[in-house]
């Protein structure tokens, strides 16, 4: 068949993009968290999540990272991958999850918005980001929650429908153990990337999100008579990264909140409609 075909193509393409995602990345002078980020988007969206690391990550020459990161687009792709690479953990879970307890399609889609959610707000976000606030989890947690939020929203609405077209279009109940299970969360969690990404340029632009993060070299101070210490490691923001005083009204919050729940809501409504086809 020409879908198998197709996914093994894939497959071998995620195989490969994994491989030097996962080689290359260290030696850029990235956060930890977003390293990871890059591999798990990189293990959802294989060439996609390859190419978004080089254009969007990848150090053109030493030195250059903080400025090369520093541009708004580039600061939104971070923010956007973390993001997705994150909540997908918790979207992927209650998919197999679902699966094998043969829940009810709407069980099936509360479970896996709870536990994306639950995994991209409380790990991903506040307590892999809390040095962004002081070192605080619980502070990390409060001014998190809303920019997780109205981005897991938006995502989940993409994703939803992606996923019952999948399966109407193979015709089959998809389980963890096929390929096509794999195949069809790929194409979702890459389309819900799509999705996310305006949502996380508002974010972004108005400091309730961090993009792309700096590791760059602390040397300490000393005496001219003292020879060189060995260097650590430190983050540093690049322009915009730090989400700590966010430039936004509350009534634009309220609107906001609003448009994301609207989108979920229709995205829900379409993934049953497609369901019953």
């Amino acid at each position: 068949m020409l879908l198998d075909g197709v996914m093994l193509l894939w497959f071998i393409f995620v195989g490969l993009s994994l491989l030097f995602v996962v080689i290359d990345i260290w030696s850029t002078p990235e956060s930890p968290v977003l390293k990871w980020g890059f591999i798990l988007i990189t293990a959802y969206t294989g060439p996609f999540g390859a190419f978004l690391y080089v254009l969007g990550c990848r150090e053109p020459l030493p030195g250059m990272h903080k400025a090369y990161t520093a541009v708004r687009w580039r600061q939104v792709f971070g923010s956007t991958m973390h993001c997705v690479a994150g909540d997908g953990v918790g979207i992927l879970a209650g998919a197999v999850i679902e699966s094998y307890l043969a829940l009810s399609q709407p069980m099936g889609i509360a479970l896996e918005y709870v536990l994306g959610f639950g995994f991209g707000w409380t790990i991903f976000q506040a307590l892999f980001m809390r040095s962004v606030f002081g070192g605080s989890y619980r502070k990390s947690l409060r001014k998190t929650f809303l920019a997780e939020f109205f981005s897991m929203n938006i995502l989940m609405a993409a994703m939803l429908p992606v996923v019952a077209f999948g399966r109407l279009a193979i015709g089959t109940i998809l389980v963890p153990r096929m390929p096509e299970f794999w195949f069809v969360m790929s194409m979702a969690l890459l389309v819900g990337f799509v999705a996310a990404f305006p949502m996380n340029w508002w974010l972004v632009a108005r400091g309730l999100k961090h993009g792309m993060m700096t590791v760059q070299p602390k040397i300490p101070a000393m005496s001219m008579t003292e020879s060189a210490p060995m260097t650590m490691s430190t983050e540093t923001a690049a322009p915009g990264e730090h989400a700590g005083d966010p430039q936004v009204t509350r009534n634009a919050l309220l609107w906001m909140t609003l448009l994301s729940v609207s989108v979920l809501a229709i995205g829900v409504g379409l993934a049953l409609f497609l369901s019953k086809g």
